[in-house]
């Protein structure tokens, strides 16, 4: 049996975790290159339909990283984006499909090394999940 790589898509805030990013690969810190990173203006403009187009479209893994609480740059979208996560994992478990699969995380601009640790958590933790179940049904 082949080993299962995951596909994971990250929305990442322009001003905080796309930086985070961008530092982690200036810093030459590793993470998995099965994260695919997606650039928003602010994490709080991720909508649902954005999210669940990512695991139709062959995700296995979702995350939406924003700004520390308290510290985003359009005020609250952070904290709206994390709301919106949460009611699309609760709409993920009543359809079948483990909330685990999406988490919310928060990271400054400085913080390359928590990004590259996220990457790499969220893929461990889908690859112990196996593939994402849409992609059996389409199958």
């Amino acid at each position: 049996m082949e080993s299962f790589e995951p596909v994971i898509v990250a929305f990442c805030c322009h001003y905080c975790a796309y930086t985070a990013a961008d530092m982690a690969g200036s810093q030459r810190l590793p993470y998995p290159s099965n994260v695919k990173i997606v650039r928003v203006p602010c994490s709080g403009k991720v909508d649902a339909l954005h999210i669940l187009k990512a695991f139709e479209k062959g995700a296995d893994g979702v995350y939406v990283a924003g700004c520390l609480e308290g510290d985003c740059h359009f005020k609250n979208g952070n904290d709206k984006a994390a709301r919106r996560v949460d009611y699309v994992k609760r709409y993920l478990e009543e359809i079948g499909i483990e909330s685990e699969r999406l988490m919310m995380v928060r990271m400054s601009a400085g913080m390359g090394a928590r990004f590259a640790q996220v990457a790499t958590e969220m893929t461990e933790k889908i690859r112990r999940l196996g593939p994402s179940p849409i992609k059996a049904a389409a199958a």
